[in-house]
């Protein structure tokens, strides 16, 4: 009896650590006041466990949107949804890496002036850049500072490459998750996801399906307690979800 029940626990053990198995269950959208703008909802579920997890995603058309680092270096540092309020702001997630005294941790480019540069480190392994004419994630060995781009924020690591899930990432922690994308075509988005570990948002992000957009890299962005989103609605309110401590900066849309 011992010896099948030891085999019973091994057989559950094994059970209980197969790869989730992520399936896309429900997809809704709504508009923002620029037509090259939305918000786009998305539920997923891993059919092993019966666990779900929720996205939010701001899609846009780089035609008619573009991206704005906004910069917090001093005291006091509001939220988000305080920041959007205040200017005219489309959408926005939190942004990089910060150190316990808020200085940034790899590069940062706001209105085209370096606050910080860029830094070789296991965890930063991408740059997120835009100019008036493109955005783009380049992993960091493709970066070059000679683009001069008007706004870019190193971080890491790289979620979805060549539009497939990259392997080798953290599978054990589970926590909330912010992201930058970019997508065939003129496409690009920034994303929210609840509580998962980056090997599953890399999986998830893979399997996605949104009509005229297609994943071709995302770049994770600071998350956990620093994950933070808003979307401004077609009528003038607001969908947010608050981060939870003060953060450095923020990647925002904006029209152009």
């Amino acid at each position: 009896m011992r010896k099948l029940s030891s085999f019973a626990l091994l057989l559950i053990s094994f059970t209980s650590a197969a790869p989730a198995q992520w399936a896309q269950i429900s997809s809704q959208s709504e508009r923002s006041p620029n037509k090259g703008l939305e918000h786009r909802y998305l539920v997923v579920e891993d059919s092993n466990s019966g666990e779900r997890a929720s996205l939010e995603l701001a899609i846009f058309s780089t035609k008619s949107c573009r991206l704005r680092v906004v910069d917090q270096p001093s005291e006091p540092r509001i939220d988000l949804e305080d920041v959007m309020t205040r200017g005219n702001f489309l959408a926005g997630v939190n942004g990089g890496y910060f150190d316990p005294g808020y200085r940034p941790i790899g590069l940062l480019i706001v209105d085209g002036t370096m606050i910080a540069p860029l830094q070789k480190a296991r965890l930063l392994s991408g740059v997120l850049s835009a100019s008036t004419k493109k955005i783009q994630i380049s992993r960091v060995a493709e970066f070059s500072i000679n683009q001069k781009p008007d706004a870019a924020v190193e971080s890491g690591p790289m979620i979805v490459d060549l539009g497939k899930s990259v392997r080798g990432l953290e599978s054990r922690k589970a926590a909330r998750r912010t992201f930058a994308v970019v997508a065939a075509g003129d496409k690009a988005a920034i994303g929210f996801c609840s509580d998962v570990t980056l090997a599953d948002l890399s999986n998830i992000l893979a399997i996605v399906v949104i009509p005229d957009f297609k994943i071709q890299r995302v770049l994770n962005l600071d998350g956990g307690s620093s994950s933070a989103f808003w979307f401004k609605r077609a009528n003038g309110s607001a969908f947010s979800i608050a981060e939870q401590k003060p953060v450095r900066d923020f990647v925002t849309v904006v029209a152009k």
